[in-house]
């Protein structure tokens, strides 16, 4: 048997080389609209949690910390005692703030998904071309 060879004239193997790209196109364009949306919405639920936990770990420090700081006001003074636990909790506070911040600066919302598609769609549309 012999092969049957495609001889399609190049004007219409370019016309449905653009029909493809396009396609792909607005297929990659729905998978980074899909991939940003659950990462805005796996962020916003966690911040959501976070600052919720946040205001009731508040309301139950806040009676603690009265009772500390009258208890150690008793034997150094009042107001010593207020400026000592109110500067370890400052200082406890801005290295969590710190934490956040750097986890924030090492992590990406950028569609990775979309980003290995769209190199992968560049190297296919490439050797398409060849």
């Amino acid at each position: 048997m012999s092969a049957v060879l495609d001889t399609k004239p190049l004007g219409q193997l370019f016309s449905e080389l653009a029909g493809e790209t396009r396609q792909l196109v607005r297929q990659e364009i729905a998978l980074a609209k899909t991939e940003i949306t659950e990462k805005a919405t796996f962020a916003g639920k966690n911040a959501g949690l976070a600052a919720a936990g946040g205001a009731v770990a508040l309301m139950g420090v806040l009676p603690v910390l009265a009772g500390i700081i009258i208890s150690l006001g008793h034997k150094i003074g009042y107001a010593t005692s207020a400026f000592i636990v109110g500067a370890v909790f400052l200082i406890v506070g801005v290295v969590l703030v710190m934490k956040a911040l750097n986890a924030f600066k090492h992590g990406s919302l950028a569609p990775q998904e979309t980003k290995a598609q769209v190199k992968e769609t560049t190297q296919w549309m490439k050797e398409q071309v060849r």
